[in-house]
């Protein structure tokens, strides 16, 4: 009998994993499909803009590139355990923004050639680069996930009440997600389309998780629902 209170708190508590979990699984799967079938048939549609080619190649860059997935992680996490509107919120704004790029990539395959055919210098920078253009490959890139994902986390940060105190996580927050917006171009993983439409994604995802709250209205008149009717776990 205790185990199973004891399951059921767990299960009251932490539920809210349980979307993630599952999206994970559908965006990994679906993610490392595309990649297979489109380097297999290498047929894509070419991104290029002239302003590519005005940006240098900075290997720098390559440590907050990777910064990118501790930013991503420690941000819902944070959440997961703080606040579940938070959590709902930013989950809600990454999940839609990488689901319109899973279709985007399916629908309208696409590539880019910005990629130096051999590194001007050698050192760790560069050879991170390099073990990084190995595994991943110049394929699906539009929009830029990495620029997405990174203003949806600095968006869930300034938004939220129990870190609106916190100026030092706040002003880190901003210096880690415009460092990532840059490296993309920089270490030449994506064009500036990429990175434009990215912003333009966001800006609209804004509107609706943020500005309106819809989501967060109905999650709740849900909830409500589900607590009038009598016998119901909640």
């Amino acid at each position: 009998m205790k185990t199973k209170k004891t399951l059921i708190n767990i299960w009251k508590n932490y539920r809210h994993a349980l979307p993630l979990i599952l999206y994970g699984i559908v965006y990994i799967q679906w993610f490392a499909y595309l990649e297979k079938t489109i380097t297999v048939n290498s047929r894509y549609r070419l991104i290029h803009f002239r302003p590519d080619d005005l940006i240098p190649f900075c290997e720098v860059f390559v440590i907050p590139y990777l910064l990118w997935f501790a930013y991503v992680a420690a941000v819902i996490v944070y959440f997961f355990f703080r606040d579940k509107d938070d959590y709902f919120r930013a989950c809600t704004f990454l999940f839609t923004g990488m689901t319109v790029f899973l279709v985007i990539s399916t629908l309208w395959p696409n590539g880019h050639d910005l990629r130096p055919v051999v590194m001007p210098r050698d050192n760790i920078c560069t050879r991170l680069v390099s073990s990084l253009y190995r595994t991943d490959t110049p394929t699906n890139l539009w929009p830029s996930i990495h620029v997405y994902n990174s203003l949806g986390c600095h968006i869930a940060v300034m938004k939220s009440a129990s870190l609106q105190k916190k100026k030092g996580i706040r002003a880190c927050s901003f210096v880690l997600c415009v460092s990532i917006v840059l490296s993309t171009m920089f270490i030449k993983q994506h064009s500036v389309f990429d990175v434009t439409t990215a912003f333009i994604m966001a800006a609209v995802m804004y509107g609706i998780v943020y500005r309106s709250d819809v989501l967060i209205h109905l999650y709740r008149g849900l909830s409500r629902k589900r607590k009038r009717k009598p016998g119901t776990l909640v």
